[in-house]
């Protein structure tokens, strides 16, 4: 009967643990997460210097270019036409806004050029809508083939397979754009009445709040991509820690490539096309980046199942 007991005490105090198991296993831990980039870093380097995954990765980077202004357009006229809201409009342009947080170089001219188009007639939307339709079944296809290939998945999804994918990513990366544009807008608004929004406290505060949702978005679609774009089963739990990393480095190479912009002088070379070069090698970076983490979630995962 002793022996009974303690067996039911031990499992007693085992149970809270397992039931919180689950959770931290599909999460992952800040340890565990920096132990699976050391291991896989050479290999993910590797990866990277491949010329297929350059070829994915400037595909994936003109697409991004032909629906980058059409998304914006789109996103902006939302935030006008049908939330008419200001705040949410300023959150994507503002002086403390995404766009000029997120724009390597040229803001002022190029937010100056969206402000611009944002007001114009309703058939400059209807265009927007029909290339975002365009360019985002092609910034996916050829991410599904890398990611394909990255798994271990031989086979494609059909043309019509991938264009639907295509379509419900696009739709979840938007509303989560928008779901962050309204939650930076709406606590900016509800800091306004505190402190005013015209002195520095308030301008920091406010970049602060627009960086920790716009992260949290950014998250949210690299594990979305990860997860539901491979034609195969994926766990969750095999790719959300990489989604994070993603995510968060994302900002970190921004920075270090703003940092390089001086040196690589694309002025001096293209001239006034500098801002084009400039947009596509930042999205031709941004595909590395999500191609070397989709890369560090299959090959950590197929680690941890040889094991």
């Amino acid at each position: 009967m002793q022996g009974t007991t303690e067996e039911q005490k031990s499992a007693a105090e085992a149970a809270p643990v397992e039931a919180r198991e689950p959770f931290a296993a599909i999460i992952g831990t800040p340890g565990g997460m920096f132990s699976a980039v050391r291991r896989q870093a050479l290999p993910t380097a590797k990866y990277l210097m491949s010329t297929e995954v350059h070829t994915y990765a400037f595909s994936v980077a003109c697409n991004v270019i032909l629906s980058f202004i059409p998304f914006t357009v789109l996103l902006l006229t939302i935030t006008r036409r049908v939330f008419h809201s200001q705040m949410m409009f300023e959150v994507v342009l503002g002086d403390n806004g995404l766009m000029r947080s997120y724009l390597p170089s040229n803001q002022d001219f190029i937010i100056k050029n969206l402000r611009a188009l944002a007001s114009g007639h309703h058939r400059v939307q209807v265009f927007s809508l029909f290339m975002l339709f365009v360019s985002s079944t092609g910034v996916f296809l050829p991410l599904e083939v890398a990611l394909n290939k990255v798994w271990g998945f031989n086979k494609n999804r059909s043309y019509l397979g991938n264009q639907l994918i295509a379509l419900a990513l696009a739709f979840g990366c938007g509303t989560l754009a928008l779901i962050s544009i309204g939650a930076t807008a709406a606590n900016w608004h509800i800091l306004s009445q505190f402190i005013g929004d015209s002195n520095i406290v308030f301008r920091s505060i406010a970049f602060a709040i627009m960086k920790v949702f716009a992260i949290i978005a950014a998250i949210t679609s690299f594990f979305l991509i990860y997860w539901l774009l491979p034609n195969g089963k994926v766990r969750a739990r095999s790719v959300l820690p990489a989604a994070i990393i993603a995510g968060l480095l994302s900002e970190v190479v921004k920075l270090i490539y703003v940092l390089a912009l001086p040196w690589l002088d694309f002025q001096e070379v293209y001239g006034p096309f500098s801002i084009s070069v400039t947009l596509m090698f930042w999205a031709f970076v941004s595909g590395l980046l999500l191609l070397g983490g989709a890369y560090l979630s299959a090959a950590e995962h197929q680690a941890r199942t040889a094991e």
